[in-house]
């Protein structure tokens, strides 16, 4: 399935995507949720039920009439591994970051959470915005100390991230946690695709574009630490719940590691593509004053 979350007429519902339609799950079925981590919370009694759904027997619209948010508008974490495509970490280090020697996560605050095909904002404390295309693993299940073998369970899908960055604000701290955090800066969707419909996920072909131009290509089996990984490797230190996000890494193509650095403009398009998942788009306004 395709869930989303999504306004129609002001109201905020989840759904799932059939073709061209959205099945509003809650009005089609009282007995679901009306928020997606309490749909996720709801496990393969909930999947069960919103899978019954027949388009033709539910309440439903069209997708061109519904505004899409972010399908997790409000997960406990966003997190994202840095560093975690061999060339990229070729190019971080020509930029002037470290060679890390294990996994190196950074929060990007939930405050970040954006839809996917609305306007990123060029901040006014910077002008070294940039893009990083990236696959996003949405957690399905609330899970402590998984190993790696476990870990595929405990996914309830999978989205396409672009962990839009401050490079400057960024190399301020080791965290990376400020220049990854701006306001708007954290779009994901356009939907969670659930991982029964992605037979492997270290097998997808993920691109980003600029205005049109291909900045970023490469498949996610190039990925240092696999999503099986990283799952286990944050599980050990945390608990994971559902909607939690994370962002998994982005390969080499950056605008930062560009000579001279190519870094993105208002009035820009960000455009990121995942095969079998599907792509976002946001131009680059500048904050409002």
């Amino acid at each position: 399935m395709k869930l989303v979350t999504f306004n129609i007429r002001g109201k905020r519902s989840i759904g799932k995507v059939v073709g061209s339609t959205v099945v509003d799950l809650t009005a089609s079925d009282p007995a679901l949720p009306t928020t997606m981590i309490e749909f996720l919370q709801g496990g393969a009694e909930a999947l069960s039920r919103a899978k019954a759904l027949s388009v033709e027997s539910a309440v439903t619209y069209p997708l061109a009439d519904v505004q899409l948010e972010a399908p997790v508008p409000n997960p406990s974490k966003f997190l994202a591994i840095g560093m975690n495509y061999r060339k990229h970490v070729e190019e971080a280090v020509a930029a002037g970051f470290k060679v890390p020697d294990s996994q190196v996560w950074f929060n990007k605050q939930v405050s970040c959470v954006h839809p996917p095909f609305e306007a990123v904002q060029m901040p006014r404390a910077s002008t070294q915005l940039d893009y990083e295309a990236e696959l996003g693993v949405v957690i399905g299940q609330r899970c402590r100390h998984v190993s790696a073998e476990q870990a595929c369970s405990m996914v309830a899908g999978y989205v396409v991230c672009n962990d839009v960055s401050v490079r400057d604000w960024q190399m301020r701290s080791p965290t990376m946690t400020l220049g990854k955090s701006f306001n708007t800066h954290g779009p994901f969707g356009p939907w969670i695709v659930t991982r029964d419909e992605v037979p492997d996920p270290h097998a997808l072909r993920m691109r980003m574009l600029l205005n049109g131009e291909l900045r970023q290509d490469v498949s996610t089996a190039e990925m240092i630490y696999d999503i099986w990984e990283q799952i286990a490797y944050l599980s050990t230190v945390m608990t994971l719940e559902p909607g939690d996000v994370l962002a998994t890494g982005t390969p080499s193509g950056v605008g930062v590691a560009m000579k001279p650095p190519a870094f993105v403009k208002v009035g820009d398009v960000m455009r990121v593509e995942i095969d079998g998942i599907g792509h976002i788009e946001n131009s680059v306004v500048a904050e409002p004053v």
